[in-house]
């Protein structure tokens, strides 16, 4: 009675469709849980119910996640259910455990190998080995590109290929690549040590070949549990049906438009596969969003209902539960600089308003562009911390970069430009500024001395002016000792401790976490998504980083870009996957008959009808496609509509652009609407002109000649 009793509270509260997830039978069950749904709460809640019914016993559970964090979340809800004895833990600290335990039995005795912590000394050995030389950065991407193959279950031989079917982008020639990771695999063995994916191969190893371990293992765990399961990878895959060994009692929490680590091997090709690997498995929707307001939820669904591809299959929409908040704050600023002081200034206004900076969030694409908004929030007064890696000054490249270039103040003339005395500076650390290398740790670092050019740019554009009289003075050049002197106060500026301050990260590093307040910013063409983008499936995962940004705000969320980089910079265009920003420049937001419009526009997200991409030009909107998507006008069709509108303005005695727009006879033509509903989903053509040209327009799209619709008569209205 006790027992049933606390299953019983175990399930109060619960939403309809957690309580479904929970009371799911034993058997294969996919959890489809959108951002903020309280998937914790539900897969928690499930292993606690049936733990508490006699269904199963706590001690046979494994529940496996990606985060150590997570795993302690996940035991600390357990333990507050009155269930103990479960073991939650990472994939990699799962089979750790199992490995050390069995290592007297499947290694004869022999003690377990040492466990390298990093990859990157030893690939910087066998780098130089086959002829290359790597620095850290390039050490680090070719570990990745090891790390990558290793967990995709391609060995050394067959990385060429695997590396072409996957269009990876490798920091060097992939059969150079593959020579390395050889290499590297042969020294590690000489040594005597394993990485982590040879610790996970370990564990898959001791159970498919050991039938004594396979037994004792699938006795001890006999329910499996996995967060997170888009992100799994194949090796993880692996060692997850070795567990299983055929069984089916699983159940898997996942949402695939948070697919946003695929260049590391997750895929989520298991979640979205699910139901057809399991014949019968119970599928559950959780679409109930307790962590943002109505507000932003709308907005996360406008930006994800444009995806496409695999993971769109698996597409939730949200509906928000907390009560309304503030509309999502759309800003355009000129340049980068005043986007940062703006956002540092709201940051400065929120916390003064009672806001704690800790829950407080500014994200972006990479970590290069934390540099403005560092400086932004220190001259603001606005403490900070940065997640996921060291502020800018601090990190190594930038450091170098700085000494190289007060080093080039020796060598290089004073009346050279500043801009280029920096570029030849920064020669000497081999940065160059033709197109970045390929490579994830190569290009940050590219893109880190990429913005000490941008700043030299910036700071060139202010010469210093020089008092030479009472009443007189000169503007004098800058010159690379000035722009020296003005790294290093930055430097001294940022370098303040902060315990507790606004988060500054990436959009990589900020999943899983969620703040009051968000700053999405830099939301530009080339940057949100990446010019390194190439592919479809490359494209539609930085969509799915923009939604994970936009789920991450509870309450305040802002999304901004800037038109140019710097003072005077090249026009950009902002981001394809923004469904409502108002263009109305400035970086202030628009009055009420403006957001009345952008209120009509997020009733109706306008793609293009060509690539899917969302937008926001009002000429673009009314072509229904991108400016650089291929147009199918029919010509023919073009110039007869032209002459009935020459016809019709000539009888009403107004100019041909009243009757209609170049571009809305471009858009009929290209678009051939062929009725209603398709004439007045054309932009420019409202109920009025549809009253009077419709049926004609309509006429002429179906094949009619100009004679037969406009006669060369008076045309009256």
């Amino acid at each position: 009675m006790v027992v049933h009793s606390a299953a019983e509270q175990v399930l109060a509260g619960l939403d309809p469709e957690q309580r479904s997830a929970v009371t799911a039978p034993a058997g294969p069950v996919c959890i489809l849980a959108g951002a903020g749904t309280g998937k914790t709460r539900a897969v928690t809640s499930r292993i606690a119910h049936r733990a508490l019914t006699g269904d199963i016993s706590a001690r046979h559970v494994l529940a496996v996640t990606f985060t150590a964090r997570a795993a302690a979340e996940m035991r600390a809800r357990l333990s507050a259910l009155g269930v103990g004895g479960v073991q939650a833990r990472t994939f990699h600290a799962a089979a750790l455990r199992q490995v050390r335990y069995f290592a007297p039995r499947l290694l004869e005795g022999r003690a377990m190998p040492e466990l390298l912590d990093s990859k990157v000394r030893v690939v910087t050995l066998a780098a130089a080995k086959v002829g290359l030389r790597a620095d850290r950065a390039a050490a680090r991407d070719l570990a990745g590109e090891i790390e990558w193959a290793k967990s995709s279950l391609v060995e050394p031989g067959e990385y060429v290929v695997a590396a072409a079917k996957a269009l990876r982008e490798t920091p060097h020639e992939p059969a150079k690549v593959a020579e390395v990771f050889d290499a590297y695999e042969r020294l590690k063995r000489g040594n005597g040590v394993i990485d982590f994916e040879d610790m996970l191969r370990a564990a898959v190893w001791g159970i498919e070949e050991h039938a004594d371990v396979a037994e004792q293992v699938r006795g001890q765990y006999r329910h499996l549990v996995v967060d997170e399961y888009q992100d799994v990878n194949p090796l993880q895959q692996r060692l997850l049906d070795a567990w299983l060994g055929g069984r089916d009692d699983l159940t898997v929490v996942g949402d695939a438009s948070q697919t946003i680590y695929s260049f590391t091997g997750a895929t989520s090709s298991y979640l979205v596969d699910f139901p057809r690997r399991y014949r019968g498995a119970t599928v559950v929707r959780l679409v109930r969003d307790y962590r943002s307001t109505p507000q932003v939820v709308g907005l996360a669904n406008a930006v994800i209902s444009q995806a496409r591809g695999a993971e769109a299959r698996l597409r939730l929409e949200l509906h928000g539960q907390r009560p309304p908040g503030p509309e999502p704050d759309l800003r355009i600023f000129t340049d980068e600089p005043a986007e940062a002081n703006a956002v540092a200034a709201r940051c400065r206004a929120l916390i003064d308003g009672g806001t704690p900076a800790r829950e407080i969030a500014v994200l972006f694409r990479t970590n290069a562009q934390s540099e403005a908004y560092e400086k932004a929030l220190t001259e603001a007064a606005v403490p900070y911390v940065v997640q996921g890696a060291e502020r800018f000054f601090e990190r190594p490249e930038v450091r170098q970069a700085m000494i190289a270039l007060r080093a080039a103040t020796r060598s290089i003339p004073g009346e050279t430009p500043l801009p280029a005395a920096v570029v030849e500076g920064l020669a000497a650390v081999g940065w160059a500024p033709d197109a970045p290398p390929a490579g994830g740790a190569a290009r940050e670092r590219w893109e880190a001395l990429a913005a000490l050019v941008q700043l030299a740019e910036e700071y060139a554009a202010t010469p210093e002016v020089v008092p030479i009289g009472e009443a007189v003075a000169i503007e004098r050049p800058v010159t690379l000792g000035d722009f020296n002197e003005e790294l290093a106060r930055r430097a001294a500026q940022q370098h303040v401790p902060t315990v507790e301050g606004v988060t500054l990260a990436s959009l990589h590093s900020a999943k899983g976490l969620e703040w009051d307040a968000v700053f999405l910013v830099g939301l530009a063409e080339g940057t949100l998504p990446t010019t390194y983008a190439k592919t479809p499936e490359q494209v539609e995962e930085e969509r799915r980083l923009l939604y994970v940004g936009i789920t991450r705000a509870r309450e305040w969320l802002w999304l901004s870009y800037a038109a140019a980089r710097s003072p005077g910079g090249r026009a950009r265009r902002p981001s394809r996957f923004l469904p409502q920003l108002d263009r109305s420049g400035g970086g202030e937001r628009a009055g009420a008959g403006a957001a009345r419009r952008t209120e009509r526009r997020r009733a109706q997200v306008v793609s293009c009808r060509i690539c899917g991409a969302t937008l926001l030009a009002g000429a673009d909107r009314k072509l229904g496609r991108c400016p650089t998507c291929p147009s199918d006008l029919d010509e023919e069709l073009y110039e007869r509509l032209r002459e009935w509108r020459q016809r019709v303005a000539g009888a009403q005695k107004v100019p041909a652009y009243v009757v209609f727009t170049d571009a809305t006879l471009t858009a009929l033509a290209e678009r051939k609407p062929g009725r209603t509903e398709e004439l007045i989903a054309i932009a420019g053509i409202g109920p009025r002109k549809l009253g009077l040209y419709g049926d004609t327009v309509l006429a002429l799209v179906a094949g009619a000649g100009v004679d037969e619709v406009c006669p060369q008569k008076s045309f009256e209205i």
